[in-house]
């Protein structure tokens, strides 16, 4: 069993399994250029070793970290989607819809500003 399906599986909630499954299965689709890694008991997504996205399930919401300088370039929008953030995290409760505009502007964004980066996490 891959560290991905056994995380998968590691969720209790149906509901919640399934919605992190569904998110998971978008960028995996939307980028078929990164890679997705289990990394401190989280998927996250990378690009050439870079990091770009990761997610991990709380039992409100679904949590989304793009690192802070993803947060504050879409701080606008999490405040219109209604979305409870920190510098490093982004809460995305799991009744409602997940705002896949966003996201997708999160990981373009991240993908573009790390093209050069080679490190693992923004210095």
């Amino acid at each position: 069993m891959s560290e991905l399906q056994a995380f998968i599986e590691s969720i209790e909630d149906d509901s919640h399994r399934e919605r992190i499954e569904e998110v998971l299965n978008w960028v995996k689709h939307k980028y078929p250029n990164l890679k997705i890694e289990i990394k401190w008991k989280q998927p996250m997504f990378t690009d050439h070793g870079t990091f770009i996205i990761g997610f991990s399930v709380a039992k409100k919401h679904l949590a989304v970290a793009p690192e802070e300088v993803a947060i504050q370039y879409v701080e606008e929008d999490l405040k219109t989607a209604g979305y409870s953030y920190t510098k490093q995290l982004i809460r995305m409760p799991w009744e409602t819809e997940i705002d896949y505009p966003l996201l997708e502007k999160i990981i373009a964004f991240n993908i573009s500003d790390k093209a050069d980066c080679s490190s693992f996490w923004r210095r």
